[in-house]
C-alpha cells in the first residue's frame, strides 16, 4: 500500500510528472528515429556495397541493433503513458483534496498529520444549558461511510450515538472535511500505488538482449499498463463509429495522445479502419513482433505454421526496405493489419494507399491462412500487382487483405483436396463481407484523393466474399471496379447485380481451373453425382459427364455471357492432375508475370484504371 501523506498529495508538482512523461516519449521517438536510420542507411547501404563474411556479420549486428532500438522505443513509449497515467489520475484527488483544506482554512480549523480536524466550541446543549465542546472529526473512508452525521457528540472521541443531532454546528462541517480529505487520500494512494507496481515491472536487465522472450516480457508490460490505466485508454478510442469519424477523431489528437495510444493500445490502432496507413503500419510493425514473440513460445503445428507465417512477413519487410535503397520504383511495403484471430489475419499494401490515386483490395480464397504460404505467395500477388499497375500510373497501390477465415483444405494430398467440404458454404463469406467493406471504407476516408479509384478484387472463394459484401447496403464502399478470378460465383446472377455496372466487372477464368468450373449444387447431386465428397470431386465427376450450362457452385459462371461481365484472355494453365502439377495448378497463375502474364498485365490496367488496355476473350 502507498505511503503517500495529504501533504505530499497537496504539494506534488504533476506538471513535473507531465515533464518526465514527454522525455521518456522522447526517448522513445530517438529510438524510433534511430531505428529507422539503421534499416534505411546503415543496413542497407551495407547490403548493397558489401559481399563478404565481414559484411554479412555487420548487417547481421545492425539488425539486432534495429531490435534493440524497436525495443527501446515500445517499452519507452509504454513508461511515457504510465507516467501520465499516474499524472492524470491523481490530478482529481488532488485538487479535492486542496478544495477540502481550503474549506478548512476558510473555517479556521486544525487540520492535524493524520488529517484529523479540530473544530471549536460552538451552539448550546439543550439539554444542560452548557456551551458545546470543540473537538475532533476523524476521516472516514470509503462506500460505508454514513452520508450525514447525527449523534450525540463525544468530543474528542469521534463517537456518535445514534438518534440525536449534534449540536455543535461546526461538527457536521469539519467530518465532511475530514472525510473528503480521507478519501482525496485513499484515491491518491491507490493510484499511486498502482502505477508503482506497473512501473517496477518496466525494467530491463543489465546487457539485455532483444530476442522473442523480451518481446514476449514487453507484451506482458503493456497489459500491465492497460491494467493500471483501467483500460481507461482504450474506452476513448470509437470503436463503435465509423471509419470517417475515427480519421476525423485521429486527426484531431494532439501528438502525444497518439503516442500514447500507439504504445498502449498498438494492436487496436494498428488493425482499426479509419487510420491513416502509415500509423497502422507503425503500431503493426511493433504488433508483428509481439505476435511472433507469443507463437514462439507455443506448441503445436498450428502456431508452427502461425510463427511461420509472421516471420516471413518480417522478413519481406526487411527486403523491401533494401530493394527500395536500390531501386525506387519498389513499390514501398505498409503493414497494414495484422492479428491472430482465427485462421489468422494479415492486411498488406505495396504503395500508400492514403497517397494513391488507385488502390486495390485482393481477397484471397481456398485455403489461405497467415502461414509462410501466404507471406510468400500472397504477398507476392499484391506486389507483382502493385508494380504492373505502376507501368501505368505511378499513384497506385495494390494491398492484399486476409480479413476473415477462408474454408480451409485440411491436407495437401490430393485425395484430402478433392474430398473437401467446407468449400461448399457461403458462410465465411458473408460473415467477412461486412469486414471487407469496413476496411475499403476507411480507404476512402483516408486517402487524400477526393474520388480515389478503388477497385475490389476477389480470388477462389474470395470473389464469393466480394459478392456477398456487395449486397450489404450500399455495396462495397467507393468501389468503381471489381475484378473476379477463378471464381466459383459470387452469389448473383448477373454482372449488373454488383452495383458497380456490368462494364466495371472484368473476369479471368482460366480453361483448366477447376474452381471456375465447379458444377452447381443441383448438378453435383443430381444422379448420385455428388455423394458426399467436395466440389472439387463433383467438378471431375461433372466435367466428365459435359455439365453444359452456365450455373457453377456459387451460383451463374461469372465468365459466362449470361452473366455479363467483361471477360479478359488468361492461360488456359495446366490441366489439373494429369500434367502432374496437382489438383488445381491453374487456380493460383491469375497474378503471376511469369506464369501467365497476360493475365497479370489485365488485371494490372484494370487497378490503374486503364481497361482500355485488356485483352479479351469470349465468354463461356
Amino acid at each position: 500500500m502507498s505511503s503517500l501523506t495529504w501533504q505530499q498529495l497537496r504539494d506534488l508538482k504533476l506538471g513535473e510528472l507531465d515533464e518526465a512523461a514527454d522525455s521518456w516519449g522522447a526517448v522513445s521517438r530517438h529510438a524510433d528515429a534511430a531505428e529507422e536510420r539503421v534499416t534505411g542507411d546503415m543496413s542497407g547501404a551495407l547490403s548493397k556495397t558489401q559481399e563478404s563474411e565481414a559484411a554479412e556479420a555487420a548487417v547481421k549486428r545492425l539488425k539486432q541493433l534495429n531490435r534493440n532500438y524497436d525495443y527501446i522505443k515500445t517499452e519507452c513509449g509504454l513508461i511515457r503513458t504510465a507516467v501520465s497515467g499516474l499524472a492524470a489520475e491523481l490530478a482529481s484527488p488532488q485538487r479535492r483534496l486542496k478544495e477540502a483544506l481550503a474549506d478548512a482554512d476558510a473555517q479556521s480549523y486544525t487540520v492535524h498529520e493524520n488529517g484529523s480536524i479540530d473544530y471549536p466550541a460552538s451552539g448550546k446543549n439543550e439539554l444542560t444549558g452548557q456551551p458545546v465542546p470543540g473537538g475532533t472529526a476523524v476521516g472516514r473512508s470509503g462506500l460505508n461511510a454514513p452520508a450525514n452525521n447525527h449523534g450525540l457528540l463525544n468530543p474528542g472521541s469521534g463517537y456518535q450515538a445514534p438518534g440525536l443531532i449534534n449540536p455543535n454546528p461546526h461538527h457536521a462541517k469539519a467530518q465532511d472535511i475530514a472525510d473528503r480529505i480521507a478519501n482525496a487520500l485513499r484515491d491518491a494512494r491507490e493510484t499511486d500505488g498502482r502505477y508503482q507496481r506497473t512501473l517496477d515491472r518496466l525494467k530491463a536487465a543489465p546487457g539485455l538482449t532483444v530476442d522473442a522472450k523480451t518481446w514476449a516480457d514487453a507484451a506482458a508490460d503493456m497489459e500491465a499498463v492497460r491494467e493500471a490505466a483501467g483500460d481507461q485508454i482504450k474506452r476513448e478510442i470509437p470503436l463503435d463509429k465509423s471509419p470517417a469519424d475515427r480519421k476525423k477523431w485521429w486527426d484531431g489528437l494532439t501528438d502525444v495522445q497518439r503516442e500514447e495510444y500507439l504504445a498502449s493500445y498498438p494492436d487496436v490502432i494498428g488493425n482499426l479502419d479509419g487510420i491513416p496507413a502509415l500509423t497502422r503500419d507503425e503500431a503493426n510493425r511493433e504488433n508483428l513482433q509481439l505476435l511472433i514473440a507469443k507463437f514462439s513460445g507455443e506448441d503445436g503445428e498450428a502456431a508452427k505454421a502461425r510463427l511461420g507465417g509472421l516471420k516471413e512477413i518480417q522478413n519481406q519487410l526487411e527486403l523491401n526496405a533494401a530493394a527500395r535503397l536500390t531501386d525506387r520504383r519498389e513499390p514501398p511495403m505498409y503493414l497494414l493489419g495484422i492479428a491472430d484471430e482465427g485462421t489468422g489475419r494479415a492486411i498488406v499494401a505495396y504503395g500508400n494507399p492514403d497517397t494513391s490515386r488507385n488502390v486495390s483490395a485482393y481477397v484471397p480464397g481456398l485455403g489461405t491462412a497467415l502461414d509462410d504460404d501466404f507471406a510468400r505467395n500472397d504477398l507476392k500477388r499484391a506486389h507483382d500487382t502493385a508494380v504492373g499497375a505502376r507501368k501505368h500510373d505511378a499513384s497506385s497501390a495494390s494491398i492484399v487483405w486476409l480479413g476473415y477465415d477462408p474454408p480451409q483444405l485440411g491436407g495437401v494430398d490430393a485425395e484430402t483436396l478433392l474430398s473437401n467440404t467446407d468449400v461448399m458454404s457461403a458462410d465465411r463469406a458473408e460473415r467477412g463481407a461486412s469486414a471487407y467493406n469496413s476496411f475499403m471504407r476507411g480507404l476512402g476516408a483516408t486517402n487524400n484523393h477526393g474520388d480515389p479509384h478503388l477497385t475490389a478484387i476477389g480470388h477462389s472463394y474470395g470473389s464469393r466474399l466480394v459478392g456477398a459484401a456487395t449486397q450489404e447496403g450500399g455495396g462495397i464502399p467507393g468501389a468503381d471496379d471489381i475484378v473476379l478470378l477463378g471464381s466459383p460465383g459470387v452469389g448473383v446472377d448477373k454482372a449488373a447485380d454488383l452495383g458497380v455496372g456490368k462494364d466495371h466487372v472484368f473476369v479471368g477464368a482460366a480453361e483448366n481451373d477447376p474452381v471456375s468450373k465447379l458444377p452447381s449444387k443441383q448438378e453435383a447431386t443430381a444422379g448420385g453425382v455428388f455423394m458426399g465428397g467436395g466440389p472439387l470431386l463433383s467438378y471431375l465427376a461433372a466435367d466428365i459427364a459435359d455439365q453444359g450450362d452456365d450455373d457453377i457452385w456459387f451460383g451463374k459462371d461469372p465468365a459466362s455471357e449470361a452473366f455479363g461481365a467483361s471477360r479478359f484472355k488468361v492461360d488456359d494453365g495446366p490441366r489439373p492432375l494429369i500434367d502432374g502439377e496437382g489438383a488445381t495448378p491453374a487456380h493460383s497463375n491469375y497474378f503471376n508475370p511469369e506464369k501467365d502474364p497476360e493475365s497479370a498485365a489485365n488485371v494490372a490496367a484494370v487497378v490503374a484504371g486503364r481497361p482500355d488496355l485488356l485483352t479479351s476473350q469470349e465468354h463461356r
